[in-house]
């Protein structure tokens, strides 16, 4: 496959030319988001609730010793799913992906 043929289907150039992934690269997360990640990789979870319909309803996300943390709305839910920060397998409740732990790295105090 050839750059023109990156260019002519979508494909990301920078990184067919750098190498890199752009699946793998690291973007800025909320103060916010930032907090649910670290609530979910110290061993939480996120719990929903629907409605008749399926639709979801609410999002609770529960610390790993059962507390509920009020930070967490279906906007922030939705952008964390779509960073693909977080994820549920077999309908349990959302966990953190791997993704999701690169993104809430430890980064130096810039103070």
């Amino acid at each position: 496959m050839s750059l023109a043929d990156d260019l002519v289907s979508g494909k990301h150039v920078f990184a067919r030319l750098f190498g890199a992934n752009p699946d793998l690269t690291i973007m800025d997360i909320s103060r916010n988001e930032q907090r649910i990640l670290h609530l979910l990789a110290q061993g939480g979870r996120i719990e929903l609730t629907r409605t008749a319909t399926r639709k979801i309803e609410k999002a609770d996300c529960f610390t790993r010793d059962g507390w509920l943390y009020p930070g967490l709305d279906l906007i922030l839910f939705r952008k964390l799913k779509a960073k693909r920060a977080i994820r549920s397998k077999g309908g349990r409740p959302y966990q953190i992906t791997e993704r999701g732990l690169r993104l809430v790295r430890s980064q130096p105090d810039n103070k």
